[in-house]
Parts: structure tokens; C-alpha cells; sequence
């Protein structure tokens, strides 16, 4: 370790040994430059980067979170503390940071291009493309990814886990009280008038979340298996005891980790995240045993086509429904009217759909 005492240039000697790779080191040496009492903010801001770079994620975070506590009004100690949440994927506490930074100092543009790559991470396009407006030099391939992500017919993966991680906590209680929520119920009553078999089937979870499906469904299933893009949501249908594997995935990308055909494909809730179905459909299908069968709900749309409805939840026409499912090779069992959730105290029109591969 370097003696702090024969660097002229002690910060950037660190900063040195981390760009060629050496955050260990840098971390040692800035931590002896601390305890000798020659190391003030700045210091400990590029500890808290050294600890990230070097993979040891809690001392940045507990760096990082003591250094703005040390300095609640300076505007770089929320960039740095941004910046750490950032790297961990703490995407709430990094977007809250960088704009504490920004009120505190609206010129910083460090704080303005974190706050644009932390709306990204959480696939929030739009938001991400409003900060990097605002930047001189903005970086070219991050606004094509925000640029080409607002294009997508799909709510970006990232954007679906970002949302769901922050509910998970309370998201049984939001769900049943303030939206009424049924959308398992209903496919269970679709269940019931299109399938023969009740009992000892093979069922695989889309979007399955807590479990809500799962509960509905359990009684029914020899195996139950589920997949979510949310971990915690994922940690939450864990706890219920009642699934057989559990996989964090894209419903779109997913589907083949499971080495296995279904009886059975659950979709409650979850298609609304995916505008064109082109892509699901025959993946569904492919993981679906002879005369296996899909029931899914979605927000309807009148006419044709699909479209992207103001909460940001797809909705999906009969016509284009009917019309993707034969594509895909599937029999239309079902069609159901029926609302899945209220909104602001409106129920939402909605669809319950049932094919057999």
C-alpha cells in the first residue's frame, strides 16, 4: 500500500489505481488517507468509488449514505450517493439522490446524466430522454437505447420489474382493496366451463407475482410453477409454500428454462405489459402438452390492433386476439367479458380468453 505521506496528488493516485483496475488498493490507500486525517469529501466520495469498483457494494453504500449524512447540503455527496445506489441497482433511492442533487445545485450535470441512465435502468424512457436533453455531450448510445425502448410494442422488462419490486411489499393489499382485483377468480371461473380435466394438472404461472393465481389455481395442480421479471415478487410467492419451481424471467425470453409441457398456462394481469402478442403465443404453445390449454386476461381495446392505454398497460382487440391466436396455431375456446380491476373507481373493461393448443 502506498504511504500516504509520499503522494503529492493523493486523490489522484487513487482515482489512478482504480482506472488501471486496482480499486483494492485505492480503497486501502484512500481508508489510511482518512484515518490520518487528510481525507475531507471529496475523498470519501472516490472511496465509496473504489468500493463499487472493487465489487464490495456494502462499504460503497454505507460510504456513500455516511458522506451525505456528513454533508446534506452539498450537491456532489447526493451525486455520490446517487451514483452508489445507482450501481446496486437501488434505482428508488438513486433517482430521489440525483435529483436532491439537482435542487441543490441545478447546473451539476454529472447529477443530470445519473438521473438519466437511473431512469433507464428502471425503463422509464421518456423520463430518461428529458435528462439527457438537458446535457451538452449527452451520451449518443444511451439515448438510442431510451429512443429505441419508446419504440417497442412491449412495456420494457425493466421498467415491469422496477414497478413491481417497489409494490411487492403491499401489493396483495392495493390489489384487492384499492382495485378490486380478480382477474385469478375470473380465469378460474373460465376454468371451469372449458376444462375437462379439474384436477392433477400441470400449471405454469405467468406473471404469477405473490401467487394470487397460484392460490386460486393450487387445488387443481399436480405441479405448480411460476415465472416473474420482479424478485421481490418472486421472494413473495415464495413464501406461500405452494409452488414447485419459481423462476425471475421475461414471460417473452423465459419460458424454455422450464423443461417441461403444461396442462395448463396461466396469464393473469399479465399480458398487459405486452402489446404485440407475435412473440408469447408460439412460445406459449411450445411449452403446452396436446390439447393443452392458455387462459390469460386483458384490458380491451374497441376495433382492431393494440394499443397503449394511459397507465401504461396494453390493451388488446378481439379481432387482434382472434387473429394472433390462429397465427399461433391455437383453437379459440373462450371469449368472456368481464372487468379484471377498477381504476379511479371505473371498472376496466376487459377480456378473459381461453385457447387450446
Amino acid at each position: 500500500m502506498a504511504n500516504v505521506r509520499l503522494v503529492d496528488d493523493p486523490l489522484g493516485h487513487a482515482q489512478d489505481l482504480i482506472t488501471e483496475g486496482r480499486a483494492g488498493e485505492a480503497a486501502q490507500f484512500l481508508g489510511a488517507l482518512i484515518a490520518a486525517g487528510r481525507g475531507g469529501l471529496l475523498a470519501r466520495l472516490t472511496l465509496a468509488r473504489a468500493f463499487a469498483a472493487a465489487g464490495d457494494t456494502k462499504d460503497a453504500m454505507e460510504t456513500a449514505r455516511e458522506t451525505a449524512m456528513l454533508n446534506p447540503s452539498v450537491a456532489v455527496a447526493a451525486l455520490g450517493l446517487g451514483e452508489a445506489m445507482l450501481a446496486l441497482g437501488i434505482l428508488p433511492t438513486a433517482i430521489g439522490e440525483f435529483q436532491r442533487a439537482l435542487r441543490l445545485d441545478p447546473h451539476l450535470s454529472d447529477a443530470r446524466a445519473g438521473l438519466g441512465r437511473a431512469w433507464l435502468e428502471a425503463g422509464e424512457a421518456e423520463k430518461a430522454l428529458q435528462a439527457f436533453a438537458q446535457i451538452e455531450d449527452a451520451p449518443a448510445d444511451l439515448i438510442a437505447e431510451a429512443t429505441a425502448m419508446r419504440a417497442r410494442s412491449r412495456s420494457d422488462a425493466r421498467y415491469v420489474r422496477h414497478l413491481f419490486d417497489q409494490f411487492s411489499t403491499d401489493y396483495d393489499v392495493r390489489m384487492r382493496g384499492q382495485l378490486s382485483y380478480r382477474a385469478p377468480e375470473i380465469l378460474r371461473e373460465l376454468a371451469s366451463l372449458v376444462l375437462l380435466k379439474q384436477k392433477g394438472l400441470s400449471i405454469l404461472d405467468l406473471g404469477c407475482g405473490t401467487g394470487l393465481a397460484g392460490v386460486a389455481f393450487k387445488d387443481m395442480a399436480r405441479r405448480l410453477d411460476g415465472i416473474d421479471l420482479s424478485p421481490a415478487m418472486i421472494a413473495k410467492a415464495r413464501e406461500l409454500g405452494i409452488y414447485d419451481a419459481l423462476n425471475v424471467g421475461d414471460i417473452e425470453s423465459g419460458l424454455v428454462t422450464f423443461a417441461r409441457h403444461y396442462d395448463l398456462i396461466l396469464a393473469a394481469d399479465t399480458v398487459v405489459y405486452l402489446g404485440d402478442l407475435a412473440q408469447l403465443l408460439p412460445q406459449v404453445a411450445a411449452q403446452l402438452a396436446p390439447d393443452g390449454m392458455f387462459l390469460f386476461t386483458v384490458e380491451k381495446k374497441e376495433g382492431d390492433g393494440f394499443e397503449l392505454g394511459p397507465k401504461r398497460r396494453w390493451r388488446h382487440s378481439e379481432s387482434y386476439l382472434r387473429d394472433i391466436a390462429a397465427n399461433a396455431g391455437f383453437d379459440i375456446s373462450g371469449f368472456v367479458q368481464c372487468s379484471p380491476r377498477m381504476e379511479a373507481g371505473v371498472a376496466v373493461d376487459g377480456l378473459a380468453v381461453a385457447l387450446t393448443r
